[in-house]
Parts: structure tokens; sequence; C-alpha cells
């Protein structure tokens, strides 16, 4: 029986704590991706190699270069320290860095697909991350939010599983508004709410509630879900994809319910 491919993304903030990669998280992260590969064809798409790399040399990250250097230092810092913990449940990981050209060049886009499927075909889990020691635009304007939704697209998968510091979709900033709802379930994101204001305060990170609604609305027009939901704590990401049940997080998904 052939397994539903799904992406997982992580992003810096729940990833890291105080300047560094958070273990705890990153265990529980490895124990449930593992776990999910027993029943899906799984890609991690990761954030933080800045934060694996700052613990390591700690230079000025306004500065593009530097951000640039500190990012190659992590990147294997990163992808040794999920190898390791993966081993620990008898999985392997493999790198692979692409940038926004790798997805506007056919050629670039089918080699790249080639190598996802080979490691799938073999039980490994491709992480993937921005290239981002030469892709000077992610690190001033982009993100792996976007980033996520075209590995998902070009590489076949049929949901994209956002782990945020945001445990779902609210219909006004649950920080500022004591009555705010959570969104389960999202049909259409209207125009207005993919232009609202949406800046991110973490010294890390790159992205923000917009930038969810922008991969969100790409696949949703690609008839591809997406779902978003705490990686802090992963249960109600366990009880969707084990169990089916939708006890919190958001879906967007443009199919009838």
């Amino acid at each position: 029986m052939n397994k539903q491919r799904v992406v997982v993304k992580v992003g810096t903030h729940v990833l890291s704590e105080q300047n560094r990669l958070c273990k705890e998280r990153m265990f529980n992260l490895v124990k449930f991706l593992a776990e999910l590969m027993e029943e899906y064809e799984v890609m991690l798409v990761s954030s933080a190699a800045v934060v694996a790399g700052y613990a390591k040399l700690k230079l000025d990250k306004n500065k593009l270069h530097n951000r640039q250097a500190i990012a190659a230092i992590g990147q294997p810092q990163l992808i040794a320290k999920y190898n390791k913990k993966l081993e620990s449940f008898g999985k392997i990981g493999a790198q692979l860095l692409l940038t926004a050209d790798d997805f506007d060049s056919r050629k670039r886009t089918y080699h790249a697909k080639c190598t996802v499927e080979t490691l799938l075909n073999h039980g490994i889990l491709p992480i993937i991350n921005e290239n981002d020691a030469t892709a000077t635009e992610e690190l001033v304007f982009g993100d792996n939010d976007q980033l996520s939704s075209r590995v998902a697209y070009y590489f076949d998968a049929k949901l994209l599983v956002l782990l945020s510091d945001i445990d779902g979709y609210y219909d006004k900033d649950p920080n500022k508004n004591s009555d705010a709802t959570m969104r389960k379930i999202v049909t259409k994101i209207e125009e207005k709410e993919l232009k609202a204001d949406s800046k991110t305060d973490y010294e890390f990170a790159t992205g923000g509630i917009l930038t969810k609604l922008k991969a969100a609305d790409y696949l949703m027009k690609r008839k591809i879900d997406m779902f978003i939901t705490s990686g802090f704590d992963l249960d109600d990401i366990r009880s969707y994809m084990f169990k089916n049940d939708h006890k919190g997080g958001t879906l967007f998904t443009c199919k009838d319910r």
C-alpha cells in the first residue's frame, strides 16, 4: 500500500531556547517524525541553522554576511544533531539545501525531486532548508513557510504540517484579545487577511502568521491541505495524524468537510 506523503515544517522558535537549540523539544520532534515515518512518507523542512551557528560563533546578526556565515556553520551542526537523535529510532536523515531558483528551473526541480524520491523509497528522512549561505533574499525577506509550501507542491505531498509557536489560526490576535477564537477549519482566505501586518519579535525568526497564510493560500489553490499547530506540545498533531481526531490546530483545505 502506498503511503501518503507529508511535509513537516518546524520553526526556529520551536527548536531554540535562550539562543541555543532546545534538546528536549528537538528530541520530541524527532520521536514524532520517527513514528510518522512508519505510516507516512515524510519530508522535514527545518529552520534554526542560524541559531545552531550562533552558539559557535557570536557575530552581529544584523549584518547579512555575518548571518550567512553563521548559517554555514550551523547547518552541519543542525543536521548532525538531527541524525544523532534519529539514530536512536533506527532512522537516517539526509540534508538537502534548496533555493527559490531550484523551483524556477524545471531541470533543477526534476533532479531535486529524483533525490527526494530515492531517499523516501529507502526510508530516509529528507531534511530540507534554504541554502542560507547564498540565498540572500531568504535571509532578508523570505521564510521557510514559503519554502515548505513549494516542497509540498513540487514533491507531491498531500499535506503540509507547520509546527509553530502558535497553536492555530485565530479570528483575531490572541495575544491582544482575550476573546479570540481559533478557526479549526479554513476553506477560504480573504485578500485582506493576506495583507495584514504580521511582524515577529523573535530575533532569529523570519516568519509570522502572514507567511503562514501565504503558504496556505498557495497550497489551497493547488488542492493541498495545510495544518498549523503547536510545536511545543505535539498532542494535537499526534491526534490528527494518527487518530484522525482534530482536537486542536487549524486545517486549511479547499475540500468540503
